[in-house]
């Protein structure tokens, strides 16, 4: 890491309490610097010199004890006793000085030997001895016990050794001197040193507890306490201990000690210790630590070297060692050759323990699936599990030494270093381990997917690797399966989507030359009716075949569900409009006609066309609103006759809305009740009397007005839930519901009334074949409301190739058996009607007005409108003209053969008032008088019942 990188890492320390940490550091340098400036010139007169050495202690003291127990009482319970006892001990203290100050300051006397200053004095050591103990880390183990108390006497007996030979066995003689007071003399003499020598002892030997809150404090209590110590071993030393008086340089040392005691427990407080910094693994670092975590366990080992040199000097030098030397000599060494025996004891068990933990470890790599390897910091491999052989295909040892840089894909590596830097960077804590994805050289030459879990090694790395090819094959598969059409594996709507998307953003945002194709095929469903799914399955997968043939590399062919395919044609940046629509429809044109050519499927030959929607990728346009666009398109080259290619014009959108603002208005209409019902009369051409009346529905306006929206008789009757459909398919199925009841209703009060004539109602074959209507409707609305036989003629359009002639056969049938007329509407359009007459019980062919309008013009609709009625008269059936509003097509049409006409030559669409006016009277004018009919079959059976009147009344106004 990084020199800046682990600074941003490290946890700063609050400026006002880093300010006030330092301030007293300096405030306790500059007292206790002044107090040993004091001392070193004798603080100026002899009584001052007692006071700062007596009193000055004893204060010193007690600041200590006030401070260690305020302290304890606001820490953690477990390392309470321990700053106790440290305020018990500094207390002592304080209290030895403050007899020594009695009796040297306010008494003027020398002090007693011994004295309550010397019984406090001792008690200092005891209660920190205790205090250390209590924050000392305590052995787990019974031979941790024993080697704890082996090396504290090793520093002991080796301190001892040493106190001994210079100040402690002049002490000892003194006391076998037998002078008077000799024996508590030398008793205190030898007390000092050897408590002192106790408290070094467990300072050096104890492990303790160093928290991130509190190390500061115990760090600066045992500097403390060993400079007191320290201070201890000057007092008692010969060259010091008859020449001391209080006031001396000497009580510095105490003072300080003191004062360091006193300033420990806010160590910590002051100033917030910075966290430990996460820095990598170095190389170097193994062989560093060890060194640093060995000094105190060789601490016993120095010691014992100490104590075994002083024994050699003084016997080198010919000086007499003393018997206590010797065996406390002994006894050091002695417990050296205990502790190293349990050393190795210890040794050997940890050294077992690690054998067998090797062993399981090394079981389990040897034995795991995946493939184990350690990289260096460099990146060469140091190990490879045995496992490499079955994953990768290569041996381990082959392995090793290699760069791993060199098996890795030069199209996965960038991103894999990045990866490895990244973590190496980031804090071990925060993020132990990594996982990388990347593809393998394998031993044959292959490039496996691999997966790595990866942690940090020593400054390198260690990866956990295991062979995931077949997962993100499958991974594949299933992506690929859910973005691609399973029949045709062209890409489906959600992947088209997406590519319309990309294509409408990035680089390619400002190029608006772009263009999305939206194809029906024509006729496919005919294809699936006749010759079977299986066969327009054939036929879907080589029309994907040919519109990914047909497209460029760069574009995309989709299909988008049933018949309907998409292209997304990319832009080349053009900014001349026309020139591109110009390209992309000859493209389109192209594919209309590649898709159009015949299909060899099942030995048959099968043709469908195709009908195709273009629209360009204007700015700001969304991909949802460019495909709705191409859509619409589609759906208007499917009105416009199919088999062509349609460009998206705003318009056709507008169109769209105005079909959805007459949807919603025909919804409400129907609900409201604001349709009524009209009836046209329906002329005999040979004398103008009324043979029926045609039913119309017309909607009634807010101003009461009617009129006839056509538009909204289209939505009604061709709706198909489509862009080009306009209107919910239910509506018109209401409206055509109600105009049948209605129709019939009225029809059955006129036949009340005594005005029998049949009423003409018209019916799409689809609506009659309608499963969601209930079977039998017509037939209980007659019986319900009792219209006779005959007083029904459902005029029905069987134009659409789409109706199944077998079944509509089958109903006409059921109903022409109840009475029911059925007319053919549209003679003479469409290539069903032939059929139509061959298969279907037709009693009246209804001729198209398209043919009606031209027929004076067109001397070639004359002919074909003559044999029309030729064949109709041929067959035995009555014929009716619709769109009669002129004259001169009322006598052309008679005298061709047409026995009825429909039209404003005559009356235009009347209400129930007027139109029963016009029953009353029975019959209308015919331009040119009576006629008789022109062909014999004209007035065969089943023609409508003729009601005759005057013939002198006013025609009836249209409404």
């Amino acid at each position: 890491m990084s020199a800046p990188g682990a600074a941003l890492l490290t946890r700063q320390p609050v400026a006002g309490g880093g300010g006030r940490g330092l301030g007293a550091q300096l405030l306790l340098a500059v007292v206790s610097g002044g107090y040993a400036v004091g001392a070193a010139l004798g603080w100026g007169s002899e009584e001052l010199a007692k006071i700062m050495g007596d009193f000055g202690l004893s204060t010193a003291g007690l600041l200590a004890a006030v401070s260690c127990y305020h302290y304890a009482r606001a820490i953690d319970r477990r390392e309470r006793p321990a700053w106790l006892m440290f305020a018990f001990s500094s207390l002592m203290g304080a209290l030895g000085n403050g007899v020594w100050g009695w009796y040297e300051v306010l008494l003027d006397q020398k002090v007693p030997e011994p004295s309550l200053a010397d019984f406090a004095f001792l008690c200092f050591a005891p209660p920190a001895i205790v205090g250390l103990l209590v924050l000392a880390k305590r052995p787990v183990t019974r031979a941790g016990w024993v080697c704890l108390a082996l090396d504290s006497w090793l520093i002991g007996g080796s301190l001892l050794t040493l106190s001994w030979s210079l100040a402690l066995a002049n002490a000892a003689r003194t006391a076998q001197s037998g002078a008077p007071g000799s024996v508590p003399r030398a008793a205190l003499s030898l007390a000092y040193p050897l408590l002192d020598i106790a408290l070094v002892s467990m300072v050096l030997v104890l492990h303790f507890r160093r928290s991130a809150n509190n190390r500061s404090a115990i760090n600066t209590a045992i500097a403390a306490l060993a400079l007191t110590v320290l201070s201890d071993a000057l007092f008692t030393s010969p060259l010091l201990n008859t020449t001391y008086r209080s006031g001396e340089i000497l009580d510095a040392g105490w003072f300080a000690g003191s004062l360091l005691l006193a300033y420990a427990p806010w160590a910590a407080g002051r100033r917030p210790e910075p966290l430990p910094r996460p820095v990598p693994p170095r190389a170097d670092r193994p062989h560093s630590r060890p060194i640093t975590g060995s000094l105190p366990a060789l601490t016993p080992y120095l010691a014992a070297a100490v104590c075994t040199l002083g024994i050699l000097y003084n016997v080198v030098d010919g000086r007499k060692v003393d018997r206590m030397v010797v065996f406390t000599g002994c006894t050091v060494v002695l417990a050296l050759v205990v502790r190293q025996g349990i050393m190795l004891l210890d040794n050997i068990a940890l050294t077992q323990e690690l054998a067998q933990k090797e062993n399981h470890f090394r079981s389990l790599v040897q034995g795991s699936s995946d493939v184990i390897m350690i990289a260096a910091p460099t990146g060469t491999l140091r190990y490879v599990s045995p496992a490499a052989a079955g994953v990768y295909g290569r041996e381990a040892e082959e392995l090793v030494g290699t760069e791993l840089a060199a098996l890795i894909h030069p199209d996965d590596l960038g991103r894999v270093v990045h990866e490895v830097r990244r973590f190496l960077a980031a804090p071990p804590a925060e993020e132990p381990t990594t996982r990388i994805e990347c593809r393998f050289k394998s031993g044959g030459g292959e490039w496996l997917n691999v997966e790595s879990t990866v942690n940090r090694h020593q400054g390198g790395l260690i990866l956990n690797s295991r062979d995931v090819t077949e997962r993100v094959r499958l991974q594949a598969q299933l992506q690929h399966s859910a973005e691609h059409d399973p029949l045709t594996d062209l890409p489906n709507r959600a992947l088209f989507t997406r590519r319309v998307r990309q294509a409408l953003t990035g680089r390619r945002a400002g190029d608006h030359s772009t263009a999305v194709l939206f194809i029906d095929l024509d006729g496919f469903k005919a294809v699936n009716d006749t010759i079977g799914h299986q066969a327009g399955d054939e036929l879907l997968i080589e029309a994907a075949r040919r519109l990914q043939d047909a497209v460029r590399a760069g574009d995309t062919a989709a299909r988008l569900g049933g018949d309907e395919f998409a292209a997304l044609i990319l832009g080349d940046g053009s900014r001349d409009r026309s020139a591109r629509e110009y390209q992309v429809h000859d493209i389109a044109d192209r594919l209309r006609t590649t898709l159009s050519q015949p299909y060899r499927i099942a030995g048959s030959e099968v043709r469908v066309a195709a009908s195709i929607g273009v629209a360009f990728a204007d700015p700001g346009i969304t991909p949802s609103d460019l495909m709705r666009n191409a859509d619409l398109a589609m759906y208007r080259a499917k009105a416009g006759g199919k088999d062509r290619v349609e460009l998206y014009a705003p318009q056709m959108q507008a169109e769209v809305v105005r079909k959805a603002e007459l949807a919603g208005k025909l919804r409400t209409a129907l609900h409201e009740g604001e349709f009524a019902l009209l009836h046209q009369p329906v002329v005999s051409l040979a004398d103008g009397e009324i043979t029926g009346v045609a039913a119309q529905a017309r909607w009634r306006s807010a101003q009461g007005i009617l009129f006839t929206p056509a538009e909204f008789l289209r939505v009604a009757e061709h709706s198909e839930g489509g862009p080009g459909g306009g209107a919910d398919p239910s509506r018109g199925a209401e409206l055509g519901r109600w105009l049948l009841e209605e129709a019939v209703a009225e029809a059955a009060e006129r036949h009340l009334a005594g005005h029998d004539v049949p009423v003409v109602v018209r019916m799409t074959a689809q609506r009659l074949l309608d499963h969601s209507v209930p079977s039998g409707s017509v037939e209980a609305l007659l019986g319900r409301h009792g219209l006779p036989s005959g007083g029904l003629v459902l005029e029905l359009a069987a134009s659409d190739p789409r109706v199944p002639f077998d079944e509509l056969e089958r109903r006409l049938t059921a109903l022409h058996r109840l009475g029911v007329r059925i007319a053919l509407d549209g003679f003479g359009s469409g290539y069903a009607a032939i059929s139509a007459l061959r298969r279907l019980p037709v009693d009246l062919l209804k001729l198209d007005r398209g043919l009606v309008e031209g027929v004076v013009e067109s001397a070639r609709l004359h002919k074909i409108t003559a044999g029309l009625l030729r064949i109709a008269n041929d067959l035995g059936m009555q014929s009716v003209a619709d769109g009669v509003d002129l004259p001169e097509q009322v006598m052309a049409l008679r005298a061709m053969g047409c026995t009825h006409g429909q039209g404003m030559a005559f009356s235009g669409p009347l209400d129930e008032y007027r139109l029963r006016r016009a029953l009353v009277r029975g019959t209308f004018p015919v331009p040119g008088g009576t006629a008789q009919p022109a062909l014999a079959g004209g007035s065969s059976g089943g023609s409508m019942v003729i009601r005759r009147g005057s013939n002198n009344e006013t025609p009836v106004p249209p409404a």
